[in-house]
């Protein structure tokens, strides 16, 4: 039996369907913030500032909002060292690092076509 995409389980996952939960990671992932920092976690564990400084133009708000949200889809993990001053980590998980090449190869593919795009545009 086939279950609705208005269910969080259910038999055929439609990202075309309007209650399928695939949206909201859709949403997520296509996010330019959450591309962007989970580009810059490809090479390991960042610390909050650094992440701010990569992904140059992100208000602190914004890179916290996207960071939980990464965080709460299972992205990322988050790991807090008991120092002074505190010191906290982010990290791709596995699910993360597997979603890590596609959207680089979305990151190079805007970079490559980007004249072409403005060549377009200006027409």
């Amino acid at each position: 039996m086939t279950m609705s995409c208005a269910t969080d389980r259910h038999d055929i996952h439609d990202v075309y369907a309007a209650q399928c939960p695939c949206r909201d990671v859709l949403d997520l992932l296509a996010n330019k913030w959450s591309a962007l920092a989970i580009g810059a976690m490809e090479e390991g564990a960042q610390r909050f500032g650094a992440l701010q400084r990569r992904l140059d133009g992100v208000s602190p708000k914004v890179l916290t909002s996207t960071l939980r949200r990464l965080e709460d889809k299972g992205f990322i993990t988050r790991t807090v060292y008991p120092a002074v001053p505190l010191h906290v980590e982010y990290e791709l998980t596995e699910l993360g690092r597997s979603v890590a090449e596609p959207l680089a190869g979305l990151r190079y593919w805007v970079e490559d076509h980007l004249d072409d795009i403005r060549t377009i545009e200006a027409q």
